[in-house]
């Protein structure tokens, strides 16, 4: 590699470890590199995974380092590439909610996917627009926007309004929240109580 483009490729790996994000799509790559040239970007792509710079982790998505390394949840939500937030099984696992194991990444979104990267398994529930975007419920922690365990409740019971629960749940809470993001309300649910 001739000094110049080492020089080039300097910058422009110096320009992602910047950003401070470790994976990144093929546009988000062209935009901060300024290549419109798409032939360009794609053998440029592929020269820096040649010489271990990138980590493709599949078609049009790229990594600093391997997928091992990185936060599934993270690679997940940033896979997804559109509006999602971890949410259903996940938080309901992680807050005891629920006991059964997981064997993947849940998330809602506004398509459904399912999907595997490296070692992990992903699935997104799509959810009308009208109560995805409303953030009731829903907190940012290291960039990934997750479901408290009340929004991940009133979630899964959209998706199944009779799901079982491992645990007791405060139906005035759930039936508060189901009304300020606008879900239909589930009173067989609130009866049993």
């Amino acid at each position: 590699m001739s000094t110049l483009r080492s020089n080039i490729t300097a910058g422009r790996i110096a320009l992602l470890a910047k950003k401070g994000e470790n994976v990144f799509h093929t546009d988000d790559l062209a935009n901060l590199w300024n290549i419109q040239n798409t032939n360009t970007l794609r053998i440029t792509l592929k020269r820096y995974v040649e010489y271990g710079l990138l980590c493709r982790i599949y078609k049009g998505f790229y990594s600093l380092v391997s997928v091992d390394e990185l936060d599934p949840v993270f690679v997940g939500a940033k896979a997804i590439h559109q509006f999602c937030y971890l949410s259903t099984e996940t938080v309901l696992r992680q807050e005891g909610y629920i006991l059964q194991s997981i064997g993947c990444y849940t998330f809602v979104g506004s398509k459904s996917l399912k999907f595997v990267i490296g070692r992990y398994e992903f699935k997104s529930r799509q959810l009308d627009e009208k109560y995805l975007y409303n953030p009731e419920g829903v907190f940012l922690k290291d960039g990934v926007k997750i479901a408290a365990a009340e929004r991940a409740v009133c979630d899964m019971l959209y998706f199944n309004p009779n799901y079982y629960f491992d645990r007791l749940i405060d139906w005035r809470k759930i039936r508060f929240m189901q009304k300020k993001i606008g879900y239909p309300l589930t009173p067989h649910r609130y009866d049993s109580a």
